[in-house]
């Protein structure tokens, strides 16, 4: 019980964090800061409606992943998505509809979440879910997109519903970028950086952090075009090695070691920026926090999962409630038999455990 409490107190300082860092990333933007400073009194809400529920044995963790489509318009270089088979073309049909994840950001309202990420697929794929999301206010949801769609009606619904924050996703250096992505990627999101900052809309990049970049991503250069640029979040999601002769570009210790040191540079020079490695230091925070202990993926076809880079689940949101989801068998067990704690190369513990989850679903 003890050591749930000190993870939920190491969370809700976590979240507490995050809202201070968004403050002072948007002290200078008058639309942005009115937005925020609502934003701020509805976490004090959320953490006394988590704690409420914590004091019944039931953790409801700070934030939550939602994959809200499997379409994406790029072929990325390395796509998790693709490689677990939760992305690619023909699946569309089993896409969760607009209407329930409408109801599901209401339920994670209610449950005291405070931050819903949402990723792919490529998100603006789906426009019915961003609106529906839109109309969440008291939730913040960080939009993980390539950017190649955000355009014309899109930089309207932004504009006008700063709860939704769009992340960019860059390489660091426009060869490494479009090496990637593709070919006029990475001008096109600098062309787009402009117009973001030019209508004052909060916005961030996420950098997916391998041996082959870390270099360069400790350069200030970087970092101060970006900062230039006007963006005020930096996200870095450590590289996972979907197929066995990518394992080389996986981060170790000794990157991680490096990165941490550049964050820590970073926030001492770009105080108003919002700077978040995922999965963060672990040895904080007793192992990963997927699976429910921090947070959970559902994917688009409704599946609850322990993260996005471990596709494997015992419930499905068409048929049943985020709160009883969070209480899913497989995540208990998970927890249980320690599996989150273990040692990894890469961003996911579980990644490479694929034969031991299925035993703990009964199909190993």
């Amino acid at each position: 019980m003890n050591d749930r409490f000190e993870l939920s107190e190491y969370l809700n300082r976590g979240v507490e964090d995050i809202v201070k860092g968004i403050i002072k990333a948007s002290m200078r933007n008058p639309k942005e800061s009115a937005f925020i400073l609502k934003f701020a009194l509805s976490c004090g809400e959320a953490r006394r409606k988590r704690d409420s529920l914590g004091k019944k044995g039931e953790n409801i963790p700070g934030f939550l992943i939602s994959s809200i489509t499997s379409n994406c318009n790029l072929f990325c270089r390395g796509c998790y998505a693709r490689a677990n088979k939760s992305c690619g073309e023909g699946m569309d049909i089993k896409q969760l509809p607009a209407e329930r994840w409408g109801e599901i950001f209401r339920e994670a309202r209610e449950l005291g979440i405070s931050f819903v990420l949402l990723a792919g697929g490529e998100p603006l794929m789906r426009k019915d879910v961003l609106e529906k999301a839109a109309e969440v206010s008291d939730i913040i949801f960080p939009v993980f997109t390539n950017g190649t769609l955000l355009r014309g009606d899109y930089i309207k619904l932004f504009d006008s519903n700063r709860n939704l924050v769009p992340i960019l996703s860059l390489e660091g250096s426009k060869e490494q970028t479009d090496g990637r992505r593709g070919k006029g990627v990475h001008d096109t999101l600098m062309g787009l950086m402009d117009i973001l900052k030019k209508k004052g809309i909060l916005f961030g990049i996420s950098v997916t952090v391998t041996k082959e970049n870390i270099r360069n991503l400790t350069e200030s250069g970087f970092y101060g075009q970006l900062y230039d640029k006007g963006c005020r979040a930096i996200i870095f999601v450590e590289y996972v090695p979907v197929a066995g002769n990518a394992e080389y570009l996986a981060p170790g210790a000794s990157e991680r070691e490096i990165l941490d040191g550049e964050l820590q540079v970073l926030r001492e020079t770009y105080e108003d920026m919002i700077l978040l490695a995922f999965p963060g230091d672990e040895k904080y925070s007793g192992g990963c926090l997927a699976a429910g202990r921090g947070f959970f993926h559902i994917n688009a076809d409704g599946s609850a999962e322990p993260c996005p880079f471990s596709p494997f689940s015992d419930m499905n949101l068409k048929e049943c409630t985020l709160k009883e989801a969070l209480k899913s068998q497989l995540f208990r067990r998970l927890e249980e038999t320690g599996m989150l704690l273990g040692e990894h190369q890469g961003g996911c513990v579980l990644f490479g455990q694929e034969a031991e989850v299925m035993k703990l679903l009964g199909k190993g």
